[in-house]
């Protein structure tokens, strides 16, 4: 059986739109069908999912609808920093062509950050909040005006979920849902399981709280929708939102081309790392050598694998054919780096990166690629970088890509495909390949991420408390209930969530200040009744009984100082361990500051940051006080370990093991052929580590559940060997660690209850 299929897909065509409405002449003088179609359907429509092939105009589809608000804010939600400063400049000029009065403003948290503190407070959260307010305060240009803000999904989650500071959060997540009549979400396909639940959160809200009656609009952009979400959008429509799906293919009159015809080859990925690497490098050099006019790109997930690449064709003399455009390299060099013959590339050129030429050619930019694959939605992502002549004038000059599939796609059929029947036969093979499926979405919806919207659904009610609107909180559950799946009722997690903001609150205080304060600190109570209902469980029996009051059992708290110890420490590992459900990325530690002076990571000599993690395993280092000097590429990359002391062995594989929980003190080790490697760690991940609780879940691998586990880490979950001690001198015990999310969607894929510090089931469908 051959690991490898060769396909011809024919060339990819669009719909022009040969009548141009008159409200859009002055903005799409050459429109696409589908922009005009999502620009109609939005006359009707509370939500259009614009789902168009990519390099196909999305971005203006969507901001034409600005035309039906055109004096109200709107918020255009762009998936990564690095496309804010792009997508602002996209809007800026869409506006004036358009007409709008619209102010375009980008708002990261560096553009946020230096916002004018003139009139308001130096406080982020309080600057934004009165952008939204009254766009004067801060820009006086806007003069009544209204705002477009241009924003990543990270801002607009904490904004929408009350997770600002205290001062500000209310407020903000006001401005978030009453503010804006015309919401876009841009490539929203590159949200996993977890950062959905924001998406769908706010659709559900605007439904319930009636603002789709006043004409909000929402507008999703993706060329690759995932079935799970159309299906919840279908649950929303079958609550009575108005929702329109455009697909830019349907229409088979004026068609002109968008893509070449592809010439693919799709391989099964190597196992070795050094065989892709091999494999990827000679590919490069034979496509040089065999096309020498040409320009392509590899396109991979391992920024490592990526690197050795790099190195291996520095070596054979060609750096200056060669350009990088990795996570690490800043803004202003990706375009000089674009313009090189060959460009290697990470995720971070899966959208709105065009490979842009200067001057311009008259046919594709990219001719070739070669990419590896995760998922169906990177497949077509990457796929459809190559062979783009949207606008060219040469259109017929075919293109060549190779791609990497997992090796299972074999196991699950795809040698059976013959391709005769080009993109819409592969398009419908690829979707029934179980390894390219996102895992985790309905695991996660079903269950997690019902704590996770307690948040601010609880903050909600206490807004709306005795007001009219107040049975809108149990209405929004019930719809999110219906779109998402899971079948406890909100005065579990309602409950649930006030006992970890107890948590949080408490974890914040001295242990004076919870012996002398604790019954005025917020949710404190439900904290302490947890506390008990866990730590003194014949207590909290004989509260149940009625034979004590909790006022008396209290009291101790004030009486004894190591009770109110164990409380605050109780607290801690509560609030720590419930702390990645409400972030929206997840990362085990903060990037360092690294400096790059072999160019292992930059093109050019130079600082950038860098994920810890990928420092210990991939690179060498030098470390002077808070500097960290890159000084060669690891030989072998390096696998991690940790390790945990605790009292007793025993005792921890009782009330430890399969249970979620943030530990403290752990030590982080590199390890190279079964060996430890000894390392000093640079000082600000010493710091990050010393005395921080690192939530996560630690499991015992045997014979039954050893299927499960390999399963999860095909999936990509993050773990690691973890080894455990006591002071009693016992043999150290083996077990795997999956630290933060991880940890959660770990025990909930496998299928095992999993505990919470407080001995609640977390696991719930």
């Amino acid at each position: 059986m051959s690991n490898q299929l060769n396909l011809h897909l024919e060339p990819a065509y669009i719909a022009a739109c040969s009548q141009i409405p008159t409200e859009l002449q002055d903005c799409l003088e050459q429109a696409l069908q589908h922009q005009v179609d999502v620009f109609e359907a939005a006359k009707t429509h509370d939500i259009v999912l614009d789902v168009a092939p990519t390099a196909t105009g999305k971005t203006k589809a969507g901001l034409s609808t600005l035309k039906h608000n055109r004096d109200r804010s709107a918020v255009y939600i762009a998936p990564t920093n690095a496309l804010i400063e792009q997508q602002t400049t996209a809007a800026e000029e869409f506006v004036q062509k358009a007409g709008l009065p619209h102010v375009v403003k980008a708002a990261s948290a560096r553009y946020i950050k230096e916002w004018s503190d003139d009139r308001v407070g130096k406080r982020s959260g309080e600057k934004l909040y009165n952008v939204l307010r009254e766009p004067a305060t801060i820009f006086p240009e806007c003069g009544g005006k209204p705002i477009l803000l241009v924003t990543n999904p990270d801002i607009f989650y904490y904004a929408t979920f009350f997770a600002y500071n205290h001062l500000d959060r209310g407020n903000i997540a006001s401005e978030f849902y009453s503010s804006f009549s015309t919401v876009i979400f841009d490539e929203f396909h590159l949200y996993n399981a977890k950062q959905l639940v924001s998406l769908f959160f706010y659709l559900a809200l605007s439904h319930v709280f009636g603002y789709f009656q006043h004409n909000r609009k929402v507008i999703l952009l993706t060329a690759t929708p995932e079935r799970a979400c159309q299906a919840a959008l279908k649950t929303l429509q079958q609550e009575g939102v108005k929702i329109k799906e455009i697909n830019g293919t349907e229409n088979n009159n004026n068609l002109i081309p968008s893509q070449t015809a592809i010439d693919l080859e799709i391989r099964a990925k190597p196992e070795e790392k050094d065989s892709l690497i091999e494999a990827i490098t000679q590919q490069v050099l034979q496509q040089l050598e065999s096309f020498p006019d040409q320009n392509g790109a590899v396109i991979l997930d391992s920024k490592d694998t990526l690197n050795r690449i790099y190195d291996h064709l520095k070596a054979k003399g060609l750096q200056n054919q060669i350009g990088r455009i990795i996570g690490n390299t800043p803004i202003d060099d990706r375009q000089v780096a674009a313009q090189k013959q060959v460009i290697l590339a990470t995720s971070t050129v899966d959208v709105g990166f065009n490979f842009e030429k200067f001057p311009e050619p008259s046919r594709q930019n990219l001719d070739w690629l070669i990419f590896s694959v995760r998922d169906r939605a990177s497949f077509w992502q990457r796929l459809g970088r190559v062979g783009r002549v949207l606008g060219k004038s040469e259109t017929n000059i075919p293109s060549s890509a190779i791609g990497y599939l997992p090796p299972q796609a074999w196991e699950q059929g795809i040698e059976t495909f013959d391709g005769s029947q080009g993109r819409k036969e592969l398009a419908e093979m690829l979707s029934h390949l179980e390894c390219l499926k996102r895992p985790f979405l309905d695991v996660y919806w079903k269950s997690e991420a019902f704590l996770e919207i307690a948040r601010p659904l609880l903050e909600l009610e206490t807004v709306l408390a005795d007001l009219p609107q107040e049975d809108l909180v149990i209405k929004l559950y019930q719809t999110l209930q219906n779109v998402l799946g899971g079948n406890k009722e909100w005065t579990y997690y309602r409950q649930r969530m006030k006992v970890i903001q107890g948590a949080e609150n408490i974890a914040k205080c001295s242990v004076k200040k919870i012996q002398k304060d604790w019954k005025y600190i917020k949710g404190g109570r439900n904290c302490v009744k947890s506390f008990l209902k866990a730590n003194y469980q014949q207590e909290w029996e004989e509260i149940q009984a009625g034979e004590r009051t909790l006022e008396e059992v209290e009291e101790l708290i004030q009486q004894d100082q190591e009770i109110a110890e164990d409380l605050l420490e109780y607290a801690t590992i509560l609030k720590e361990s419930y702390a990645p459900l409400f972030r929206f990325r997840d990362q085990l530690f903060p990037n360092l500051i690294v400096h790059d002076p072999n160019n292992l990571l930059l093109d050019e000599v130079g600082d950038t940051h860098l994920d810890p993690i990928h420092l210990l395993r991939f690179l060498e280092f030098e470390t002077n006080e808070n500097e960290i000097t890159l000084t060669q590429r690891a030989e072998i990359p390096y696998n991690l370990a940790f390790s945990l002391q605790v009292f007793d062995l025993e005792e921890f594989k009782y009330n430890y093991l399969g249970k979620l929980y943030a530990f403290k003190n752990l030590i982080i080790k590199r390890m190279q052929l079964g060996s430890i490697h000894p390392t000093t760690l640079p000082k600000p991940l010493q710091e990050a580590i010393q005395n921080t609780y690192i939530p996560g879940v630690i499991v015992k691998e045997h014979r039954n559940n050893r299927w499960a586990i390999y399963k999860l880490k095909k999936q990509g979950l993050e773990s690691y060997p973890i080894q455990v001690s006591d002071y009693g001198m016992s043999k150290p015990k083996e077990y795997l660690f999956f630290p933060t999310l991880s940890g959660i969607l770990a025990i909930a894929q496998a299928g095992f209850a999993l505990k919470c510090p407080d001995n609640e089931d977390f696991y719930v469908v």
